[in-house]
């Protein structure tokens, strides 16, 4: 399993969920690719893929919100560390407790309308235009991810607390 920059762990039941979340995703994603692929070959010979724009747009959406809970707990987010190159490990901890913090909220609130959204989505009976797919069934994978970031930003941010007072 993978390590946070800080060096710390990211093995146990927690982790390998979330590295299995992200790998379904990346599994997803590369769904996409070969619908893709096969939409090209298949337009060049006449063929087209129906759908393949629609399926594509709700399948890089799945997949980009499946990476987030990983990311958040490896710590492979974007982070400007040339703010923090001098500083002591111990502010560099309250910051990313910060930032943990910030997930948080983000993910909650992201969390909150997008479970709004799908119910409206379901309420109204919105389906894509080609393929007639339900589009709230997307949102199911996406709430789901958006759960494990929510989860994953809270356990880093008991993480960070703990390390800013070593």
């Amino acid at each position: 399993m993978a390590e946070t920059a800080d060096g710390q762990s990211t093995s146990g039941p927690f982790g390998t969920l979330l590295a299995f979340w992200a790998l379904l995703g990346g599994l997803v994603l590369l769904a996409v690719v070969l619908m893709n692929t096969v939409s090209v070959v298949g337009a060049a010979f006449g063929k087209p893929f129906p759908g393949d724009f629609e399926l594509t747009q709700m399948g890089v959406a799945v997949a980009a919100f499946t990476f987030l809970p990983y990311c958040q707990l490896t710590r492979a987010n974007v982070t400007a560390d040339i703010f923090t190159s001098r500083v002591s490990p111990r502010s560099v901890a309250l910051l990313s407790a910060i930032a943990s913090v910030v997930a948080l909220i983000f993910g909650a609130l992201l969390a909150w309308r997008m479970y709004a959204g799908m119910l409206d989505q379901k309420t109204y009976g919105y389906t894509t235009a080609i393929l007639q797919v339900p589009q709230w069934w997307a949102f199911v994978p996406i709430l789901i991810s958006l759960v494990l970031w929510v989860t994953a930003s809270a356990y880093m941010v008991v993480r960070d607390v703990k390390l800013t007072g070593r």
